[in-house]
């Protein structure tokens, strides 16, 4: 029988419209599955009941005309993301009893769109690695197969929307933080260029990498939630580029034009580092499938290789920087006191040069692949990795470097600037498999048309892990 969380966002927000479902109903719901699930999952940090009920009630009360589209659907906050009022720990310690006085931009432009936030999802300690175990919360599982990751930063995020505990969620993508989770937990996890969505009021924009993004089960779904966020901000350091017409999720709606996109398989921040068949095959089935559609597929070497590593590294050093009370330096993690270190050691001089040679990089790569309109490349060199993996050998240094090997695509379009997404291709061994699919700079209305054609052809469905059937009162996999 058919539950309120079998309904896409979407699909939820009509029902609310149609008055055949009410916001408050949806959000007992899904208090009901995080109650019984959420722990399970490691999906949440802080669980915001009292205000959600009253968020939804007054959703509802609202009248009918001139609701924001997404009125009274429920989603959720990275806790990387500040929001008045809530405690936002950072994934960290350190920050365990920190409540922030203001709100991120996007928190506001999510709530004013009408969304219902449920709390705030499970992140890395300061975003800084691609699993999210920290100390301030249950590790983010995969809901498709609990010893396994949910991937970071956004873990929380893709943990809870994968496991039927919110219908989309908010992460936010500096090194592929929205895509890494979409990708281990069978997800749509959106990217967008550079400029697209703000990420004031705080900050100087962190040299262009980070931007939130959504996550969610389909790519309208995302792109209803990129359009929630997309509003233009005074002040923010990167030109947001044109919206398509109509907006994001009538670009993903229409039908694209015949494309030529470029695959690749050889990672770029590894070039050692051997591809698992199954993300291979996966590009594959991709590859086949938009081919089958009409658009023409080229192999292409790789936009950029492993010689941007070294800068890459060197800046998310620098951005592992933010500021921590000194007196509770102690309580970061070993990784986190690491890259720290690191950090503050680069000089002035060495970043400038650093940025310098990364923006070369840069020209160079999209000046080789200036004549296609999107890449097909793995989201991951292996498809999954076990919680505890990373962190098991008490080496921080080795912790970074086998995130490198186990990601090295994602973090290159941060770089760039140009949006990026993963989708869900396939099943291996019961656990999902992404591929990414990456546009043009400020090109994301294509990439959204392409990602809906291609998610649409490889009928990924509704195909969810078997947490999504239980019931509040039962258990999974013996948990």
């Amino acid at each position: 029988m058919a539950q309120p969380h079998d309904l896409t966002a979407l699909e939820q927000a009509e029902a609310i419209r149609r008055r055949e479902l009410s916001s408050v109903e949806l959000v007992e719901h899904y208090l009901a599955r995080i109650e019984a699930h959420g722990e399970t999952v490691g999906a949440f940090v802080t669980v915001t009941t009292d205000l959600a009920r009253a968020q939804a009630k007054a959703a509802d009360d609202a009248p009918v005309e001139g609701r924001p589209p997404l009125r009274g659907v429920p989603t959720a906050i990275k806790d990387l993301a500040m929001t008045a009022g809530v405690r936002t720990t950072f994934g960290s310690a350190a920050f365990a009893d920190f409540v922030p006085p203001v709100d991120t931009d996007v928190v506001a432009l999510l709530r004013a769109a009408g969304t219902v936030s449920l709390g705030k999802t499970t992140t890395s300690e300061l975003g800084v690695s691609l699993y999210s175990e920290g100390r301030v919360a249950p590790p983010a599982r995969n809901p498709w197969g609990l010893a396994y990751t949910a991937g970071g930063s956004s873990g929380g995020a893709a943990a809870a929307v994968a496991a039927g505990l919110v219908p989309f969620a908010q992460g936010s993508d500096g090194g592929g933080s929205v895509r890494i989770p979409a990708a281990l937990c069978g997800l749509v996890g959106y990217k967008p260029s550079r400029g697209v969505i703000s990420g004031g009021p705080l900050g100087f924009g962190a040299f262009g990498l980070p931007t939130p993004g959504p996550l969610a089960r389909t790519v309208t779904d995302a792109a209803a939630m990129l359009d929630a966020m997309a509003v233009p901000m005074p002040g923010e350091p990167y030109l947001a580029p044109p919206p398509p017409e109509g907006g994001y999720l009538a670009a993903a709606r229409r039908p694209g034009p015949r494309l030529r996109v470029g695959r690749f398989t050889t990672p770029m921040l590894a070039g050692d580092q051997p591809v698992d068949p199954a993300c291979a095959g996966a590009v594959d089935v991709a590859a086949a499938t938009l081919a089958a559609a009409g658009h023409e597929v080229v192999e292409v070497a790789s936009p950029l290789g492993p010689e941007v590593w070294p800068l890459f590294e060197i800046i998310w050093y620098v951005l592992a920087l933010a500021p921590v009370p000194p007196d509770r330096e102690s309580e970061l993690l070993p990784l986190t006191r690491l890259m720290r270190e690191r950090g503050a050691s680069v000089s002035v001089p060495q970043l400038m040069t650093t940025l310098a040679e990364l923006q070369v990089q840069v020209r160079r790569g999209l000046r080789a692949t200036a004549g296609y309109d999107l890449l097909l490349c793995p989201t991951l060199a292996a498809p999954q990795a076990r919680v505890g993996a990373f962190t098991e050998a008490g080496d921080p240094a080795l912790d970074f470097d086998m995130q490198r090997r186990f990601s090295p695509y994602c973090a290159v379009f941060n770089v760039t600037g140009q949006p990026s997404v993963s989708l869900p291709v396939a099943l291996t061994g019961g656990m999902p498999v992404g591929v990414l699919l990456t546009g043009r700079p400020g090109a994301d209305g294509t990439l959204l048309a392409a990602a809906a054609e291609l998610e649409s052809a490889l009928g990924w469905g509704d195909r969810h892990p078997e947490i999504w059937r239980a019931t509040p009162s039962a258990t999974v996999n013996g948990v």
